[in-house]
């Protein structure tokens, strides 16, 4: 009896309980992060700025003449490639082709050597060209090059300086017009000076640039005049320029008063 009263008991309660579940429950609040996982996507997003409403700057535009000087330089001139000659001239085609040869003519064994023996060959040249200035020898003699001969009443060889006769040479050449002749006369008088005194050291195959070192060296005061005197003398005689007679008349009496000074360096003769 007692337990037929508890299996009714029982299932009285079972059956108030699937009452009670199945009925309707009330909605319960959602939390924080409920509410943004059920949210629309574009309710996440910032919310839009407001529009500009400043009004727009106004544009500057340069000068004129500001745009024009830029047209007119070199750096803002383009060139479009599709204005380019299609092909390239004939000289330029000709450039081309004798590089284009030299470069295969260089690159083979002779080629290799004709080019080494030209580039020394020269610098060979340059080298003793320039030693022969150094020394100041006369490269007019080393080639053969000589004064063209004119028909002269004195032999104008090798002088020397100390057999001649310079007042009678002087008086002689002067009285038939050879005033080209008459200068060069003055000016180996005055390189006889210059021996007798040991300013210089006479030699026959001497340049005049070497007496006009030497004398630098010796008497540094007298090399002004004397190199103005061996300019004027090789002008009239080596340049074959005509010697007027106004001319001559200056040119001896530079000579005279250089002689003079001289002269008073120690005893020597006149100069006539």
């Amino acid at each position: 009896m007692y337990y037929k009263r508890s299996l009714a008991s029982g299932l009285a309660l079972l059956l108030a309980a699937g009452s009670v579940l199945a009925a309707p429950q009330p909605p319960q609040p959602l939390r924080a992060w409920q509410r943004r996982a059920a949210a629309p996507a574009d309710t996440l997003l910032a919310p839009p700025l407001p529009a500009d409403a400043a009004a727009q700057p106004p544009l500057r535009r340069p000068a004129a003449e500001r745009l024009r000087t830029l047209r007119n330089q070199h750096d803002f001139q383009y060139t479009d490639v599709t204005d380019a000659p299609a092909s390239p001239s004939l000289w330029d085609r000709l450039l081309r082709w004798l590089w284009s040869w030299l470069g295969r003519l260089l690159d083979t064994r002779g080629g290799h050597l004709a080019w080494n023996t030209l580039w020394y060959g020269l610098m060979g040249a340059t080298l003793v060209f320039t030693v022969l200035k150094l020394l100041q020898v006369d490269l007019t003699k080393v080639f053969g090059r000589a004064p063209r001969s004119l028909p002269l009443a004195y032999e104008a060889g090798q002088e020397n300086i100390h057999a001649l006769n310079f007042t009678d040479a002087l008086a002689q050449a002067e009285a038939t017009g050879n005033l080209r002749l008459a200068v060069r006369l003055g000016y180996l008088q005055l390189l006889k000076q210059l021996t007798d005194r040991d300013f210089i050291a006479w030699q026959p195959d001497k340049t005049n640039q070497t007496y006009v070192h030497e004398l630098a060296a010796s008497r540094p005061t007298a090399r002004p005049a004397f190199a103005e005197l061996t300019r004027q003398f090789e002008y009239a005689w080596y340049g074959e320029l005509p010697v007027p007679a106004a001319l001559y008349q200056q040119v001896r009496e530079a000579q005279r008063q250089f002689g003079q000074q001289l002269s008073g360096a120690g005893r020597a003769a006149p100069v006539a």
